[in-house]
């Protein structure tokens, strides 16, 4: 029989050890002690046997069960809480973020349907369903605001982008919740990650136009929406663009690409926008 993937995490305090299994969602707690870690160690070699066990290093009290677990050849991985606790608050970032992505869309669907309808009762409703929406937008946006601030290194990394003229909080933000890789891989590999590496579409000797594919739109989307900010307002975006238009060439999505580029090598290197 297959025996599917589990995982299982554990919660380790003074006097007792808290465990968790997933998918399933059992969970209890033993004592700290050598009959609690002789029943944990039981139920995970002969009943469980998980695929990871997941342990939080909590001052040393972690040790003898790290200890045990390992003496029993189980799949074992210490982590820090602050690790922990930073991938929590990275998945509640990704979750605001898109949601204010849906009010922003919601606000300008409504908005739009105003404007088409004549009734002056059905105008009113919509205006007050658009009160509501930009309210809970406003809401919202503080939300992200304090998770960002009660981070010193989202605070730093947000500081950092938004020195690039062009680059908004909302750009920033985006890239924080759904490109953390940037700073991290080549410049092929993110563009490949994000969607706007050009591939081929040729045959035999016939050549295609290049084409972008794949990807993370919304990252896309939130670059793209800088990139034409950053035409107006970037004087090296602005010059590359006009370097490329000068040739005949398409320049949006090539800007796009250096604007990437250059925040990637940005964070890289710590460093803030430098124009020259």
């Amino acid at each position: 029989m297959d025996h599917s993937p589990s995982f299982v995490g554990i919660d380790v305090s003074k006097d007792q050890l808290d465990v968790h299994l997933l998918p399933s969602g059992a969970r209890f707690a033993v004592p700290r002690n050598g009959a609690g870690l002789e029943e944990l160690v039981h139920w995970l070699t002969v009943e469980e046997r998980p695929s990871l066990v997941v342990l939080e290093a909590t001052g040393g009290f972690e040790v003898t069960v790290a200890a045990a677990l390992a003496a029993a050849k189980l799949p074992l991985a210490v982590v820090n809480p602050r690790q922990i606790r930073s991938f929590a608050r990275s998945l509640a970032l990704g979750e605001l973020v898109a949601r204010r992505r849906q009010l922003v869309e919601m606000i300008g669907m409504e908005s739009n349907r105003q404007q088409q309808v004549r009734d002056r009762r059905l105008k009113q409703r919509i205006q007050g369903h658009l009160e509501w929406l930009q309210q809970a937008l406003a809401d919202l946006d503080g939300e992200i605001d304090d998770l960002v601030r009660r981070s010193p290194a989202w605070r730093e990394t947000e500081e950092l982008l938004t020195s690039v003229p062009g680059v908004g909080k909302v750009t920033a933000r985006t890239l924080l919740a759904e490109l953390p890789e940037l700073g991290q891989l080549g410049r092929r590999q993110l563009a490949a990650l994000v969607g706007v590496a050009p591939f081929n579409r040729d045959s035999g000797q016939w050549r295609g136009h290049r084409a972008l594919a794949g990807g993370r739109f919304d990252v896309r989307r939130a670059l793209y929406m800088a990139t034409l900010a950053s035409l107006r307002c970037n004087p090296v975006i602005r010059a590359h663009y006009r370097q490329l238009r000068g040739r005949g060439l398409p320049g949006k999505v090539a800007c796009l690409r250096r604007l990437l580029t250059i925040l990637n090598a940005m964070l890289r290197e710590r460093t803030p926008w430098q124009p020259a």
